[in-house]
């Protein structure tokens, strides 16, 4: 193999890493989650942007406010996953450019002074840092439930502001019984990469 990474890493992070539909009742600390932030925060965004948002849901009326907002299917696991996050982007993430881009802080005016571009570039990056957190739960050894079976707009009114835009729910802990459902099949690399 050609990868550095060992392969109890790649397997923890990639090939034996599902989508959990149950969890333990183990709590999910908040320790755990500063480390899985501590490490995701360094994954390359393009202008260094930081627009993800994250709502850790740890209350039981906070959560009760949520699962109405879910699908039938993602009600039940929803309500007894040990953390749920909502993970957000930031349609006025430009405001930290100069803090997070200071050899280059007239980014913030030169290329997002107007929203409809902020909220593209908000999508894109929040989109990548998600991803990027997923693998941070993973690599915490918790299981991560990512669902977009949710009223958005609901979540938005219930959790957010008109500058934040939900993009998914996060269901976080160690797996339960039965959490799996078969591994889904994957793309060949012929199917997927072109050479020009």
């Amino acid at each position: 193999m050609s990868l550095v990474l060992d392969a109890a890493a790649q397997d923890l992070l990639f090939r034996e890493a599902r989508t959990a539909n149950s969890f333990s009742d183990e709590p999910v600390t908040e320790e755990q989650v500063q480390a899985i932030y501590d490490l995701v925060k360094f994954g390359p965004t393009a202008f260094n942007q930081t627009p993800l948002r994250i709502t850790l849901v740890r209350s039981p009326e906070a959560r009760e406010r949520l699962v109405k907002h879910m699908e039938e299917g993602n009600k039940a696991k929803t309500a007894a996953a040990p953390l749920v996050a909502i993970l957000s982007a930031d349609n006025e993430f430009h405001e930290e450019l100069p803090q997070l881009l200071p050899h280059f802080p007239q980014a913030k005016d030169a290329f997002f002074s107007e929203r409809p571009v902020r909220e593209q570039a908000a999508l894109l990056n929040s989109a990548l840092q998600a991803a990027y957190f997923i693998i941070g739960v993973r690599a915490a050894g918790l299981a991560a439930g990512p669902m977009t079976g949710l009223d958005f707009a609901g979540v938005q009114k219930e959790f957010l502001d008109a500058d934040h835009t939900p993009l998914m729910v996060v269901n976080i802990g160690k797996p339960g019984e039965n959490a799996w459902f078969p591994r889904s099949p994957r793309l060949d690399f012929d199917q997927v990469i072109t050479t020009v």
